[in-house]
């Protein structure tokens, strides 16, 4: 039985949500499983979130219509994938978008009610790699919010087409909420000047944004990840997960800026228009 067990937790995460979600049609499955290494593929475009085909009943591309109770079946095998290896960045996605419909409802309307928020929904741009001007922005002056989100994504070996892309959410605006929350993920880690490792990444930041939209995937991250750490490490998040949970409660809704055209901006001046406060002065 132990081995069981055991096969089962190191088992493919996709392998175990398939097994757990049998009723589902398979093309669902065989849908998700081919993007699931190529994810960079599927950025391509003009540059924005587009409308779906009328035709094979998508709202957006890449979107896989699902039934209530297929959702519940992903929600269960993502959560328990989830739980089990938060550096699983897909089974995170799957279990915000098959869960987070009320929050993406709540942040859709913070973007409406702002008039740069509003803006975005409206002209729906994308921070990926074929709109970005890579060099142009290394050649900014140090502090700027280009030229530090540029060495953010140089020294921890990540771009932004490696985030996945939207396929449950069954509204095509709110599709388009969870995808830019989605991309400015890495602007977040770059603001609150947060590496990507587990402890000052995936946590605090996951804190900051678990306050800030309510998704209960970044719930999830914020609540469970320091299990994963040591005593050690633990005691180095006494002090930021207070001051990421404060930054979350008064800063301004994060997805109402348009960052890409803000690339001339100093950090700090970002910051302060947010309304994030200095992180405290420990080493992480």
């Amino acid at each position: 039985m132990g081995m069981m067990v055991r096969g089962l937790w190191l088992a493919p995460a996709w392998r175990t949500l398939r097994t757990a979600a049998l009723p589902i049609h398979t093309g669902i499955w065989q849908h998700y499983n081919r993007e699931y290494t190529t994810v960079a593929e599927e950025q391509e475009g003009d540059g924005h979130f587009s409308a779906g085909s009328h035709e094979t009943g998508t709202l957006y591309p890449n979107h896989i219509p699902t039934n209530a109770l297929q959702k519940l079946l992903l929600s269960a095998g993502s959560a328990v994938v989830s739980l089990y290896d938060p550096y699983r960045h897909d089974m995170v996605a799957v279990l915000g978008e098959t869960t987070g419909v009320q929050a993406l409802q709540n942040l859709r309307e913070k973007m409406r009610n702002d008039p740069e928020g509003l803006q975005i929904l409206q002209e729906r741009p994308r921070i990926v790699m074929s709109n970005l001007d890579i060099e142009r922005l290394r050649e900014l002056p140090d502090g700027t919010f280009g030229r530090e989100y540029v060495r953010f994504l140089d020294d921890n070996h990540v771009t932004p087409d490696t985030r996945m892309p939207v396929k449950f959410v069954d509204d095509e605006e709110l599709a388009y909420v969870a995808q830019r929350y989605r991309e400015v993920h890495d602007l977040m880690h770059t603001l609150l000047g947060m590496p990507t490792n587990m402890l000052a990444g995936e946590v605090v930041v996951k804190w900051f944004e678990a306050v800030q939209t309510g998704l209960p995937m970044c719930i999830l991250g914020a609540v469970f990840g320091p299990l994963r750490l040591s005593a050690k490490r633990k005691k180095k998040l006494i002090e930021l997960v207070p001051w990421a949970v404060q930054n979350g409660r008064s800063a301004r809704c994060v997805l109402n800026f348009y960052y890409e055209r803000r690339w001339e901006q100093t950090v700090e001046a970002l910051r302060e228009e947010i309304g994030i406060l200095p992180s405290p002065q420990i080493k992480v």
